[in-house]
């Protein structure tokens, strides 16, 4: 009975301590949310500033490069932050007006009170950007989800833009085979974004990264790991998120459109993007009457943060083209 009483004994301090190791094991997971004024606190420069849209958001926003140059607006992916473009912009800043700003629900934009992420609305909240200033038509530059974002304000509002660069765009419906349909489907099924509200682990971030760009190991830096991580808990954002990704589906595709639109179309494509396919981007060269398409072999997703010389020299040969040609 002693040795009986005494295994029983071991048993539960057995399953105490791996109770106790999962608890630690979760407080290690577990990432809380970060404030807004914490965030601005470190991620702002004398660039940055805040303005309320009439929509009631306050949005995040960069103006910047030479103001009596061309205005081009840069719009950025899924979960990134406008500072993606920053390496592009130390690279046009004399040729162009650049700004940037951060999409709702991303940034230190953050959620908005409407909590509606779908793409119409991120090109109706471009749109009260756009008319802070009195621009009569404007380029716009988009990376993945921004690049679909910029289509659809194309198709929207075709007078208002004169040119579309686009980096890696959504926009076009991906096949079911892809392995990047298959991730999404799994990062969007209800188990994960419940988890995703509480356990967003800095590794988790910094593997996605990692997977998405041609050189990972001379490309994702600690410090870019730590923004994106940090502004990903910026409160409310992974709600935002959470509402996105389980509403994309809903999402029709643009692919029946793109024959429509209007402005001259630059693309580029990272040859090594195992996001979105290159395919996906001969196809949209082929839809999109007159685009010019770019394939860079030594990217991946990110072409203008991996290759910004490149980038840089392709958008400004092409807007010589678009806008200074008769």
């Amino acid at each position: 009975m002693g040795r009986i009483l005494k295994a029983i004994g071991y048993g539960a301090l057995a399953i105490v301590g791996l109770f106790v190791v999962l608890l630690l094991f979760s407080s290690l997971m577990i990432a809380s949310d970060l404030t807004k004024q914490g965030l601005i606190d470190k991620y702002v420069n004398e660039k940055s500033f805040f303005y309320f849209l009439p929509s009631g958001a306050e949005v995040h926003i960069r103006d910047q490069g030479n103001k009596d140059k061309p205005p081009v607006f840069l719009l950025h992916g899924s979960n990134a932050s406008l500072h993606t473009w920053e390496p592009l912009v130390a690279q046009l800043k004399d040729d162009y007006r650049l700004i940037s700003f951060d999409l709702p629900g991303h940034g230190l934009t953050g959620a908005t009170s409407q909590e509606d992420y779908s793409n119409i609305a991120m090109a109706n909240f471009t749109r009260e950007v756009i008319e802070l200033y009195d621009f009569n038509s404007v380029t716009l530059v988009g990376n993945s989800m921004g690049g679909g974002v910029a289509l659809r304000y194309a198709l929207m509002y075709p007078r208002e833009v004169n040119a579309l660069v686009l980096v890696s765009s959504g926009g076009i419906e991906r096949d079911e085979g892809d392995s990047s349909v298959g991730a999404f489907a799994l990062v969007s099924s209800d188990i994960a974004l419940r988890l995703m509200r509480y356990f967003t682990p800095r590794f988790l971030v910094a593997h996605t990264l990692e997977g998405v760009v041609a050189d990972p190991d001379n490309f994702v830096t600690d410090e870019m790991v730590t923004r994106y991580w940090e502004l990903l808990r910026m409160a409310g954002s992974r709600d935002a998120s959470i509402k996105r990704f389980s509403e994309a589906n809903l999402e029709p595709s643009l692919e029946p459109l793109l024959r429509a639109v209007d402005p001259a179309t630059l693309l580029i494509w990272g040859s090594q993007d195992r996001l979105i396919d290159p395919k996906y981007g001969i196809a949209m060269n082929t839809l999109i009457i007159g685009s010019l398409l770019k394939l860079y072999p030594q990217a991946g997703h990110l072409a203008h943060e991996e290759m910004p010389e490149q980038t840089a020299a392709d958008i400004r040969a092409f807007l010589n083209r678009a806008l200074y040609t008769e």
